[in-house]
């Protein structure tokens, strides 16, 4: 499974939507990503131009902000909390458990597309730490051992709801 082909059209009307919109640019790039799952680097000087900004902008504002990706993710992305109150309760531990199973690191993506993993430095559940997001939704209270039965149970619910 690789990355779909990139939909012109479809990045053309969210363009579109916010032609000549210099305050436009984030939510322009929210909306492409959200449509597409990245900003395809092609798209960057058709942004450019419709908003009268220079390329060099738009990748600036694309690079700066972590939740925006220039790379496809894959259909799943898992994001793993590091932040102050998930390392103490072991999120370290839980990063090692993602990455032996998914076959990835963080920051990676899997072959087949299936799966990405980040880590964040604070998903701002810090009560339910160590946590961590599987595309939309938190999963906290963490353990090594809980973290497998977990990882099997939303991969294998998730993909047969598609």
């Amino acid at each position: 499974m690789k990355p779909q082909e990139i939909d012109w059209k479809k990045l053309s009307a969210i363009i579109g939507k916010h032609r000549g919109e210099k305050w436009g640019l984030i939510p322009l790039l929210q909306e492409v990503q959200e449509a597409l799952g990245y900003i395809p680097p092609e798209a960057i000087a058709p942004i450019a131009s419709a908003l009268k900004l220079y390329p060099s902008e738009v990748q600036g504002v694309i690079e700066f902000y972590a939740g925006l990706s220039l790379k496809p993710k894959g259909k799943h992305v898992f994001k793993v909390c590091c932040g102050t109150a998930c390392h103490v309760k072991g999120g370290r531990s839980i990063l090692s458990i993602m990455k032996k199973e998914l076959g990835i690191n963080e920051g990676e993506t899997s072959p087949d597309y299936k799966y990405s993993l980040e880590t964040v430095a604070c998903l701002g559940a810090c009560f339910l730490a160590p946590t961590m997001m599987a595309d939309k939704e938190y999963i906290g209270r963490l353990s090594p051992r809980k973290i497998e039965s977990v990882l099997s149970h939303f991969t294998e619910s998730k993909e047969e709801e598609r």
